[in-house]
């Protein structure tokens, strides 16, 4: 749904509230490329208050091509994140990289299929990226963390080795057909 001053509608599964520091003013902005840098540290994760994230020191920079009637903004994140190992659910650093693109339109239609474009009301004055920021970080961890082979703690290691099970994967006969039909000559 649009705002028509300033805000995107969120929804409500997003984890925080839009921090001040993350909004550009761009209706005093000249059209062109425009860059915003930010660091993100513990106010901003503390902020986020999921389990993901604890802590991190990431770098953020924007660049901004504006338009009249749209702001492409190119998202890139990059910098130490502190994270739980999904194996032994200690500590551990993860170099975060990613990038995103973002479109916002300023516009009075409300719905998209895009999920790259956003619609702002044609009286916007500004926009907040910190849902878009937090995105980012997000879409840039992989769905697994583990820590290098050997960094696991040791104790849960032991205990994991204890209940693991080990077996030969037994070998299904239809690949050896298929393996003698692909082997035929014509």
């Amino acid at each position: 749904m649009l705002d028509p001053t300033n805000h995107v509608h969120l929804p409500s599964a997003f984890p925080m509230d839009p921090l001040k520091e993350h909004t550009i003013a761009f209706s005093g902005l000249k059209d062109g490329e425009h860059t915003f840098t930010y660091k993100l540290g513990k106010e901003f994760f503390d902020a986020a208050g999921v389990e993901d994230f604890e802590g991190g020191d990431v770098a953020v920079k924007v660049s901004m091509d504006k338009s009249t009637t749209m702001l492409v903004t190119n998202i890139h994140v990059e910098g130490p994140v502190a994270v739980r190992c999904h194996h032994c659910n200690e500590p551990m650093d993860f170099a975060l990289i990613g990038d995103q693109r973002q479109i916002f339109q300023l516009t009075d239609q409300e719905e998209y299929d895009d999920d790259e474009l956003i619609g702002l009301g044609t009286h916007a004055y500004e926009v907040n990226l910190t849902h878009y920021i937090y995105e980012c970080l997000r879409l840039s961890v992989p769905a697994r963390l583990v820590h290098a082979p050997g960094e696991c703690d040791p104790e849960v290691e032991k205990v994991l080795g204890k209940y693991s099970v080990e077996h030969e994967p037994i070998p299904d006969p239809r690949w050896e057909i298929l393996d003698k039909l692909k082997n035929q000559q014509p």
